[in-house]
């Protein structure tokens, strides 16, 4: 029987009970996003005793369905003041599937003190943990899995979570058990810190397995999955992220005058060939270490993750994604590899969110710190964090923080997040999702990238600012679904172009749950989710003036298009028409 596991911090006590009828059919973020609109005060303080964390795997993770091992993390986030949900890929949801647990709910604040908490067959309990805090990450996973063994799945924060730092990310171990895979986005890890506890260890040994309503069904859908998933050439064996890793739109985006570029001064950066998904793979070559095609957990048949090799040969960090590559890059200048992925295993290590990290050094650049490309200087910067010095502090606490106390006017940032690795002068779509989304400046919450740059599922002119506000209402919706399911987000290029691969979706879904969902709700139950985390956010004291881009992009022009942001405020404002009802 499927569970729900509620961790009182203040009380130190920890329950475990059945799911309530109403949660019955939600996993991942339609689980977090419900959970938190009902349970947390829109209008308390993202660090105070009344926020709580939610941590729900997806539907599918634990079951045979591919590249299913997404985990959910939600909450009000310190970075935005607003709902926030945050996924990751890793054991850690498969396990938690595999155990019946639908979700872990952490409410109140320890009094003092650091605190672990160790989830297997039995229920839970919650441990002291004060030998952790302060500590790494690696570091932390290698003494958990010296105590607990080799096959549990961990959970942590690094010192960001300990130093309540508005960009520190929640931590879960890869295959290989490095501490590696992120819930980065909106500073969900000083949540965690703020409420004490430290780590989870997941051990799944003796787990009853996912509890599956209908076989049959859910094998004839993970059948046409599977299918779509290998026959696309974005997503195949041997396909562009499986060679190459995400950053194999380095070189796409840049050439399409839409790759964010010191500071988002730019969209092309000269340096972008030697720090894309080519230049990987020729490291991983030439070097004769690290790999491409990793996963980043089991069952995963895109394998778009690599471990990146030091000049020798030895392991340097994993992973470089495009998103790391480019805001520790191009967004800061900065061309050499072997020190983007120094910067990497740094942000892992302290536990931050490489996006926001990088965001904000080229925010600090931009004011001065250091000069653009000043790789060196990065690294020091990112020490400072890890120190907790009063400069650290102010960096450590994103963009927006960052670019107020220096005063400065060209901030890439939407409700005080900042922005990923698509210029929205150059692809609007994308701009609309990240102006929109109630999550703040989010790519993966309406991935408009597929049809405006890759003609996935269509093709729309990304310097056009016609149908944008449309197409990424449909994107966020249909992600908001894909969100739930556990599914990686890189199964939308198959489903989108494979009608089979979203009857397939779909129906392993039903096979689980026993509903009877066609393809036509996924939209529906994707928009439903939104309208709660929109409602959560004017609660919390947001308008419409929150979904605007930042003031100088509507009239600094972006080389090398030469484009401002043209969506009028009265088009952006139309995205949510009726979510008030």
């Amino acid at each position: 029987m499927a569970k729900v596991i509620r961790v009182n911090m203040a009380e130190k006590t920890v329950t475990v009970g059945p799911v309530p009828e109403q949660y019955a059919a939600f996993g991942g973020r339609a689980l977090t996003s419900r959970v938190v609109y009902e349970e947390v005060p829109a209008n308390c303080h993202p660090l105070g005793p009344f926020n709580k964390i939610v941590i729900a795997p997806g539907v599918l993770a634990g079951t045979a369905a591919p590249s299913s091992g997404r985990i959910s993390v939600g909450g009000k986030s310190p970075l935005t003041g607003g709902i926030k949900e945050s996924n990751a890929g890793t054991p850690v949801a498969q396990k938690l599937g595999r155990l019946q647990i639908k979700m872990i709910v952490i409410e109140g604040q320890a009094p003092e003190g650091s605190y672990l908490l160790k989830v297997d067959k039995d229920g839970a309990e919650l441990l002291p943990a004060d030998d952790l805090k302060g500590k790494s990450t690696r570091e932390i996973n290698k003494a958990l899995f010296a105590k607990y063994g080799k096959k549990v799945g961990i959970m942590t924060t690094g010192v960001a979570g300990d130093y309540k730092m508005s960009m520190a990310g929640i931590c879960f171990n890869d295959t290989e058990g490095r501490a590696s895979r992120y819930s980065g986005r909106g500073g969900l890890g000083a949540v965690l810190g703020s409420k004490g506890l430290k780590a989870m260890v997941v051990d799944d040994e003796g787990a009853p397995g996912v509890a599956i309503k209908d076989l049959e069904l859910f094998k004839r859908g993970q059948k046409k999955v599977v299918e779509a998933i290998r026959s696309h050439d974005v997503t195949k064996p041997g396909g562009a992220l499986n060679t190459f890793g995400t950053a194999v739109l380095v070189n796409i985006l840049n050439e399409a005058g839409g790759y964010p570029t010191r500071n988002f001064s730019s969209g092309q950066f000269e340096g972008a060939s030697k720090t894309g998904g080519e230049a990987i793979l020729e490291a991983v070559k030439t070097r004769n270490g690290g790999m491409t095609g990793h996963g980043c957990h089991p069952g995963c048949i895109i394998r778009c993750s690599n471990v990146y090799p030091n000049p020798d040969g030895s392991e340097l960090t994993s992973c470089v994604e495009y998103e790391s590559t480019w805001a520790l890059g191009a967004n800061c200048g900065i061309d050499n590899l072997d020190t983007i992925a120094k910067l990497v295993d740094q942000c892992n290590e302290i536990g931050l969110d490489t996006i926001e990290a990088g965001v904000t050094i080229g925010v600090a650049m931009e004011a001065g710190i250091i000069p653009f490309g000043d790789g060196a200087g990065a690294i020091r910067l990112l020490e400072e964090i890890r120190q907790g010095t009063p400069l650290g502090r102010i960096l450590g606490n994103g963009a927006w923080f960052t670019g107020k106390a220096y005063g400065l006017t060209r901030v890439p940032v939407v409700k005080r997040q900042g922005m990923p690795a698509y210029e929205p002068r150059a692809v609007k779509g994308i701009g609309v999702t990240y102006i929109t989304s109630p999550m703040g400046a989010d790519h993966t919450a309406g991935y408009t990238i597929a049809p405006e740059i890759l003609a996935v599922g269509g093709k729309a002119d990304p310097l056009s600012p016609a149908g944008k506000v449309d197409l990424s209402r449909s994107f966020q919706a249909a992600t908001a679904f894909i969100d739930a399911t556990g599914y990686c987000l890189f199964i939308a290029f198959p489903v989108l172009d494979i009608p089979a691969g979203m009857e397939g979706m779909v129906e392993t879904m039903n096979g689980v749950l026993g509903t009877n969902w066609t393809t036509d709700d996924v939209g529906k139950l994707g928009l439903e989710t939104l309208k709660l985390e929109w409602q959560f956010n004017k609660k919390a004291g947001f308008t419409r003036e929150d979904d605007r881009p930042p003031e100088y992009m509507r009239y600094e022009k972006l080389p090398p298009h030469n484009q401002v942001f043209d969506i009028p405020d009265e088009e952006l404002d139309k995205i949510w028409a009726g979510f008030e009802a």
